[in-house]
């Protein structure tokens, strides 16, 4: 039978608009966040609110989850009041960025009790979730992907299964591992054109059109310039991320210099009061704002 209802836990930057797009979709909607101000506009628009996690799960065929950190799908999945004290088969879908340790214990567990699990990490920022364009990297079992893939095709351009629990969040990892060494060239490029004398406006819609071109060249380093800190995707996050990158590619003996340089830099903006500003925020580090 076709899926009618959908629970959506975690209403951030991102989350909101994730859960608009499967709302529009036609999906009845049942949503639940720490602050319940940020789910508003979508009861306005005739999404249903649950007081814990474990409601939406008992009232959905299908709950998706996008929180902070490891800790929060921890807490969401596995904590009092949680997805899996309730949920009784069907589905669950963590688009968290977090360990692929948990996802598979997370799998474990949802198992035993007749539910299929899977992680699919996103990535795309704020942009891609609000203009339903994400990338959505998915670990888990082929039948439950297959099962769920209309309502990923809601929220994303790309989706792409990659295999058993925990191959979606090692594949974000490789994503996180290219921006946040990738951010670097982005932001000491810009750096350098201030510096130079240059309109740093038009390098970078100059540049972009060449070998340099990549997606944070075209959309963040145009922040960088404005000095717009608003978040896509909070350093906080980024850090969070590199960190359970560190811990993997020390697991499989991977030196990794590049990232370990990002998060440095990274750590040090946040030691400065920048956590919850967006990633282009290391443009301060070169410019010592």
């Amino acid at each position: 039978m076709p899926i009618k209802t959908v629970g959506f836990i975690g209403l951030g930057v991102m989350g909101a608009s994730m859960a608009a797009h499967l709302l529009d979709g036609g999906y009845e909607l049942i949503v639940f966040n720490r602050t319940k101000e940020k789910a508003e506009p979508l009861l306005a628009k005739g999404a249903k609110w649950a007081e814990t996690p474990a409601e939406v799960a008992s009232g959905a065929e299908v709950v998706v989850t996008i929180v902070g950190y490891p800790k929060d799908v921890e807490d969401v999945y596995l904590g009092p009041n949680g997805i899996l004290e309730t949920k009784k088969g069907g589905y669950v879908v963590d688009m968290t960025t977090s360990s692929p340790i948990l996802a598979k214990r997370i799998y474990k567990e949802a198992k035993a009790k007749g539910v299929a699990a899977l992680d699919a990490p996103v990535s795309g920022g704020d942009i891609g979730a609000r203009n339903g364009q994400l990338v959505i990297v998915v670990g888990g079992d082929r039948e439950a992907f297959d099962a769920l893939k209309p309502i990923f095709e809601l929220m994303g351009r790309t989706i792409r299964y990659f295999g058993e629990a925990g191959s979606g969040q090692y594949t974000k990892m490789v994503n996180q591992i290219a921006i946040a060494s990738g951010m670097l060239g982005v932001a000491e490029a810009v750096a350098f054109a201030k510096k130079s004398g240059l309109n740093p406006v038009d390098v970078v819609e100059t540049i972009s059109g060449g070998a340099a071109a990549s997606w944070s060249l075209s959309n963040l380093a145009p922040r960088m310039i404005r000095g717009d800190d608003a978040p896509g995707f909070y350093i906080k996050h980024i850090i969070k991320d590199m960190g359970i990158a560190l811990e993997c590619a020390k697991e499989m003996h991977l030196e990794m210099p590049g990232l370990k340089l990002a998060k440095r830099l990274y750590d040090e903006l946040a030691a400065r009061g920048m956590e919850d500003c967006g990633t282009q925020t290391l443009i301060r580090w070169y410019l010592k704002q």
